[in-house]
């Protein structure tokens, strides 16, 4: 009977999407039970690095997400207060030749859009709406998820991907969150009103004390991506919500004329108060597990999110592979092969997060660690981040 049961994947995210593809590959059918009234994403750009490429192509969409993607020639970092050039990292022919694939930057929706189609193509997965998890019960074979409507949805396992809030983890787990005090504005603006001066083809930011601004383009160069950090002299609570042009530009002072002029820009803002979780040691509970944010929130300084839940997802469908889709066993080796990394990529992102928000003394040194580097040297410090791929995904377990 339970041969004939559909996985259930808390949360139609990119992380849901990349694991219902991945139980396809497997053989399985997908039941995503998703909260919102429909199957989407929200936010503005986000940030591919070569990883996140090899995890397309695992999940057979690298296709279409190549298609979506603006290919950048560098990532650059420059002194905000300044104007002067910290850092430089070409990511071209060098770069993909180093790591097998290339850094891009593309728009979440598109990311989700690609990962969306791959899943409905393959006529296996069914999505419920508006379907929010309430409540886990699991015996020896089988796991009965209860929604706010009460509605029993019973699977041979349970992906909890239901996000930083999730309800999965929540049940299992019951940690609190970490709520960092920062907040990130995000918006979209069209090439006709973005500065000339600053339409490079490059992830680019610009480093300042408790603060930071980021900008690259989106969809063939017809829009940018701009981002901006501060810390909050607020009491925040993380969530989402709309932003107002006044509270960003009171926290913008004495930057560069260049750096300034992006706070300026955007028409409407979006509002994230942001928090992360510390690691914890075990995702896995019985037929139950967590993956993506769920598992493993983390803030945004190293632009992993995304990329390390789709790498969950394809890891889980190896683990499912090689232990002939035994979920006890896969789920085991599955956090096995993943806690390190992606605790080292949440710790990693609370430290970058420190040395791009340098003030005094502290940001002279972090402006000073970089200058002069070669890209090889760069390239060696980003072997761990940007080496991984299918074939060596479950060499930590």
């Amino acid at each position: 009977m339970t041969q004939q049961l559909p996985v259930i994947v808390a949360g139609g995210g990119i992380g849901g999407l990349a694991t219902a593809l991945a139980l396809v590959r497997q053989g399985f059918t997908v039941k995503v039970l998703e909260q919102a009234p429909e199957i989407g994403e929200i936010g503005a750009g986000i940030q591919l690095g070569p990883n996140a490429f090899h995890a397309f192509d695992a999940l057979g969409i690298g296709d279409k997400a190549r298609s979506r993607a603006v290919f950048t020639d560098e990532m650059v970092m420059h002194d905000a207060l300044d104007g002067s050039l910290v850092g430089r990292i070409p990511t071209g022919e060098a770069f993909r030749k180093r790591f097998g694939n290339p850094y891009a930057v593309i728009h979440r929706a598109d990311v989700h859009l690609s990962l969306l189609e791959g899943a409905q193509e393959t006529g296996r997965v069914e999505f419920l709406t508006s379907t929010r998890v309430d409540r886990i019960e699991q015996d020896a074979d089988s796991v009965t998820v209860y929604d706010q409507h009460g509605t029993a949805h019973r699977g041979v396992a349970l992906i909890g991907a239901d996000g930083v809030k999730s309800v999965v983890r929540q049940q299992f787990v019951g940690d609190p969150a970490r709520v960092t005090g920062h907040v990130v504005f995000r918006a979209v603006v069209d090439k006709a009103d973005f500065p000339a001066d600053l339409q490079w083809n490059a992830a680019s930011i610009w480093v300042g004390p408790n603060c930071h601004l980021v900008h690259y383009p989106l969809r063939g160069g017809e829009q940018y991506n701009v981002v901006v950090t501060f810390h909050s002299r607020n009491q925040e609570e993380w969530g989402v919500s709309e932003g107002s042009a006044e509270e960003v530009q009171s926290y913008f002072q004495g930057l560069c004329p260049q750096a300034r002029q992006l706070i300026d820009l955007p028409k409407s803002w979006k509002r994230w108060a942001t928090a992360d979780r510390d690691p914890i040691a075990q995702w896995s509970f019985g037929r139950t597990t967590l993956l993506g944010d769920a598992a493993h929130p983390t803030t945004q300084y190293l632009a992993q999110g995304a990329c390390m839940a789709m790498e969950d997802g394809v890891t889980l469908g190896e683990a499912l592979r090689v232990n002939n889709n035994d979920f006890i066993k896969a789920f085991d080796l599955y956090q096995r092969s993943r806690i390190t990394r992606t605790a080292r990529i949440v710790l990693s992102s609370r430290e970058m997060g420190r040395i791009y928000h340098a003030k005094g003394v502290e940001r002279l040194v972090r402006n000073d660690l970089w200058k002069g580097r070669t890209p090889e040297r760069f390239y060696d410090a980003m072997e761990w981040l940007y080496g991984w791929n299918v074939t060596n995904c479950l060499a930590a377990g």
